[in-house]
């Protein structure tokens, strides 16, 4: 059960190594034919240029495999094409520094928040180029504001407060930039059923009662931006309140005519803020079916003399149309909302990048402090944007923002927190996965949003290896010109196939060509290891680049020669057509027996501990009685102790068994005397030098250690004094013993006292007890005689009188 376990857990490895392989060398896998093909397949792909670098049997595509591999297949790196990608920054104007009260006052286009402007990337499939983008929020930087309203009845109390807000606001901002516009818009609904009432009384004055109320319109830009505050006041004095019948309002198409009409608004490339000014919801695409519209949006700009003249022909944008034109043209919204209403703008808030919402109060009397919190929130955190990327083209960002802060995935887009002056960065990496279909240059753009400034980024794709452009068309070598030989090898004109485009395409599995791939006329083609290209086989490539077939009918391969421990030929030596090839001092036909004896080399320096022969660089034991790996180990021999204990003994103190005869059969070693323990020499390991404790005849103990040495007799030190165990003191053993006896005795009287003791309380309780239970019986007592007497008195009837 053990080895069928080992067995699985041992196939499975190899198969998830395989697997491991085959997902690690797309470069084998692609099966690419030109140098071209090859480097689109991923970053650590190379072609090998070398003319003679293919063996034979290996299709065109060997020449595209990991750099790693081409090299140990012996391809000079000088030959191996690997071309490798590049940047170039072309606009890199730094950032502005510049304060509010200085005297140098710069135009809008003269003022740089972001770093670099423009650079080309040089992309290779699978290799991302990295660059570091800058922002820096500039002081004193221009704003434009347009207050768009919702002009319907019920904001008439708050019509009366916007009137006033010019000035206000010109005070307020002043304090942020000294360079600020304001515009002012305003929008009711369209202009059709079931929105408004057509009636030709309700289209002249739409309220009721005495209510004097201008007609309904859909968009008005009243006022274009200015620096004119006064203005401002004057032109918003003059609006008149409207209204229509259902409760959402035509706020999408005002909002799509504001940020597409640029030129109308008067929009600069500055900071662009709109507030959106309502207390009722909206009405979004699809809506517009209700009055019988059912043409989307088109997104344009419809002005005439400043009213939108499509909202009867084209329904509401939809909110993602919206996001994307507000994006488009840098505007960053600021939804001045009643409380009613704060949830429905909070969730379409969270949809527009770049926007805020405001609590507006009843009359909207807070206006102004609502749009400088809200311009504060918005300006405190830059979010970057992309265009629209190519196909196959990724980029990700990594945000580097106040107090080290680090963002990584979406975080990485923005940072938050950010006042005037602030510095930030962020690392932005693009990838491209493959080639464009058409042309070889794109361009793409990142920008913060709700800011003018952008960074420009053109996109060259490495599609070509730089070998390809030296290539000689209609080649000689490419069978008669039937090709253009580049980097080492042909690449074969249409309707040709083959290494040297030697065959025709209608040709290749003729039976005359098939007969050329099959060994000694056998029926195999190609060894079923590969297949039959104009007569030469090309042998298949494995999931391994480390394995391969070969030879002419690739009957050959490096992967399928003997293995020992799990290893192909041993770990010692490389497999060549399937026999292995042993490195020096290695033999067997899986390179399994070592040459080298050193392994066979026992702890007394001696081979085999001199008791066996060494064999592949194992011990294989002579001596019966020796076993272990180098014929060490014997279980039934005495320990070295004993077994010279009686020849040290008779040495060293001139007594036991040996002593009669110790000259002859004891002067095979050195002996050496040493004063105490302490002298004699330590070992390093159990073998050679071994520590000895042994009896003498005389029951002392002597301690001695004897050393094997192979260049010289073996050494013993000895102690020179003998431990002998001292006899045992009478007296206190005797004064023990007595006392013991004493106290035994003792101990007993004390217990059988105790018995006693017991034994008579007990006797005296039971007396008690019968004493008190004894009761006499008067008429069992024979002289029991009462003590009363009676007499009879004649006189008094027959009364008995007690005397």
């Amino acid at each position: 059960m053990d080895l069928k376990v080992l067995f699985i857990a041992t196939l499975s490895g190899i198969i998830c190594y395989s697997c491991a392989q085959q997902e690690g060398n797309d470069c084998i896998k692609a099966n690419a034919k030109s140098c071209g093909e090859c480097i689109q397949v991923g970053e650590k792909c190379g072609w090998c240029t070398d003319p003679e670098f293919l063996k034979q049997g290996e299709p065109t595509s060997a020449r595209c495999d990991e750099l790693e591999s081409l090299k140990k297949k012996g391809c000079n790196v000088t030959l191996i094409e690997d071309p490798r990608g590049s940047q170039t920054i072309n606009k890199d104007v730094p950032v502005t520094n510049r304060n509010k009260n200085g005297a140098e006052k710069l135009k809008p286009e003269e003022i740089t928040q972001i770093q670099p402007q423009k650079l080309t990337l040089n992309l290779r499939s699978g290799e991302a180029q990295s660059f570091n983008l800058k922002f820096k929020r500039a002081e004193d930087y221009p704003i434009d504001l347009y207050y768009l309203m919702d002009l319907s009845f019920s904001m008439k109390d708050d019509l009366e407060n916007v009137k006033n807000l010019g000035t206000s606001l010109m005070v307020e901002m002043s304090k942020i930039t000294s360079d600020f516009r304001i515009g002012f818009g305003s929008f009711v609904e369209k202009t059709v059923m079931p929105y408004i009432s057509t009636t030709p009384a309700k289209l002249l004055n739409p309220c009721t009662g005495d209510q004097n109320c201008t007609s309904p319109f859909s968009y008005k830009n009243v006022l274009k931006l200015t620096s004119d505050g006064k203005q401002f006041n004057t032109l918003v004095g003059q609006q008149q309140i409207s209204g229509n019948l259902d409760s959402p309002e035509g706020g999408f198409d005002a909002i799509m005519q504001v940020a597409v009409c640029g030129e109308a608004i008067g929009w600069r490339n500055v900071t662009r803020l709109l507030v959106f000014s309502t207390d009722a919801g909206f009405h979004f695409a699809g809506d517009g079916k209700l009055g019988g519209i059912v043409l989307p949006n088109d997104g344009k700009c419809h002005l005439e003399n400043n009213m939108y003249t499509m909202s009867h022909y084209y329904d509401y944008p939809s909110i993602a149309h919206l996001v994307q034109k507000l994006s488009d043209n840098n505007i960053q919204t600021i939804f001045a909302i009643t409380e009613e209403f704060q949830p429905v703008y909070k969730e379409l808030k969270n949809l527009i990048p770049k926007s805020a919402v405001g609590t507006l109060s009843a009359n909207s009397s807070n206006v102004i402090n609502l749009i400088i919190d809200a311009y504060n929130s918005l300006s405190s955190e830059v979010i970057l944007e992309n265009s629209k990327l190519p196909d196959g083209v990724t980029i990700t960002y990594q945000s580097r923002c106040k107090n080290g802060v680090v963002g990584e995935g979406d975080n990485g887009r923005k940072c938050s927190n950010i006042s005037i002056g602030d510095e930030v960065s962020f690392k932005i990496s693009v990838e491209a996965h493959k080639c464009p279909k058409h042309g070889q240059s794109e361009t793409i753009k990142i920008k913060p949003l709700g800011f003018t400034e952008e960074v420009e980024i053109v996109l060259n794709f490495i599609c070509e290896c730089d070998c390809q452009a030296g290539g000689e068309k209609n080649s000689p070598i490419c069978h008669n010109g039937n090709g253009t030989f580049e980097c080492g090898a042909c690449r074969c004109y249409e309707g040709r196939i083959g290494r040297q485009c030697e065959c025709r395409t209608d040709d290749v599995n003729s039976d005359d060509l098939d007969a050329n791939c099959r060994r000694d006329n056998g029926t195999d083609i190609c060894s079923n290891n590969g297949d039959c290209i104009c007569g030469l086989c090309e042998c298949k490539k494995r999931d391994n680049p480390e394995e391969r077939y070969s030879s002419k009918y690739c009957e050959c391969d490096n992967f399928n020669c003997d293995r020992s421990n799990n290893k192909l030929c041993g770990g010692h030596g490389r497999c060549e057509c399937r026999v292995c090839i042993c490195e020096a001092n290695y033999t067997g036909s899986a390179c399994d027996c070592s040459l080298d004896n050193t392994t066979c080399h026992a702890s007394n320096k001696q081979v085999c501990n001199g008791r066996g022969i060494c064999e592949c660089g194992t011990c294989k034991c002579t001596d019966p009685k020796f076993q272990g790996p180098t014929c060490e180990i014997c279980p039934t021999c005495p320990g070295i102790c004993a077994e010279h204990k009686d020849c040290v003994e008779c040495r060293a103190f001139g007594t036991g068994e040996k002593k009669d005869k110790c000259e002859e059969e004891c002067s095979y070693f050195k002996m050496i005397k040493v004063p105490d323990q302490d002298k004699l020499p330590q070992p390093v390991q159990a073998f050679p030098l071994m520590h000895c404790k042994e009896r003498a005849t005389n029951d002392c103990w002597f301690y001695y250690t004897y050393a094997i040495n192979n260049d010289t007799e073996n050494e013993v030190h000895v102690v020179e004094t003998l431990e002998c165990p001292t006899g045992p003191d009478i007296i206190p053993i005797v004064a023990g013993v007595v006392a013991g006896i004493v106290l035994i005795g003792l101990a007993l009287l004390l217990i059988w006292k105790l018995l006693m003791i017991i034994h008579d309380r007990r006797e005296f309780a039971k007396f008690e007890k019968e004493k008190m239970n004894a009761r006499w019986d008067t008429q069992d007592n024979p002289i029991y005689k009462s003590p009363i007497n009676k007499f009879q008195n004649p006189n008094y009837g027959r009364k008995a009188v007690a005397l």
